[in-house]
């Protein structure tokens, strides 16, 4: 019997994520946030000011993840692009993804923060740039999904 499940069921992660969040702001006044824990973290390095919990969860987020790997099937090299090689070289498709995610860093930091803090927390607060960059975010991901369903031929 595996320890960990594969996925946690929706109806379980949604309402602790949402506990998580209102207790975040109901305790701390803060709000959860991933790039929020990266920039404490680097700061923490830098030896400047940080919020120290923020830390402990970029730290966490590395931790559990070693965890799940070890408790649960053991680690398996999965990119996520198997589709993407197929059609292309993995020589076109790493620089694509590397590149992609130095703009989405960019873009994290223009918008004042992640898809989390804007989706989960921006929302939350009723921020009206948060529903706006949140929206923009789920219409570029539909966007581009299609478009790479269409390259390599449905087989995303």
């Amino acid at each position: 019997m595996e320890i960990l499940p594969e996925r946690l069921a929706w109806y379980i992660a949604g309402p602790l994520l949402g506990v998580l969040v209102v207790g975040l702001f109901f305790f701390l006044n803060q709000p959860l946030g991933a790039s929020g824990a990266y920039i404490n973290t680097s700061a923490m390095v830098r030896k400047a000011p940080r919020v120290r919990w923020r830390v402990y969860y970029f730290v966490g987020i590395f931790v559990g993840g070693v965890l799940a790997t070890v408790l649960g099937t053991g680690f398996e090299l999965r990119t996520g692009y198997d589709a993407l090689t197929d059609v292309w070289p993995l020589a076109v498709v790493v620089p694509v993804v590397g590149v992609g995610a130095v703009v989405m860093g960019y873009g994290a930091r223009i918008a004042g923060g992640c898809t989390s803090g804007h989706g989960i927390c921006g929302t939350a607060q009723r921020s009206a740039t948060s529903f706006a960059v949140t929206a923009t975010f789920m219409a570029t991901a539909i966007v581009v999904t299609q478009v790479l369903r269409v390259a390599t031929g449905g087989a995303l």
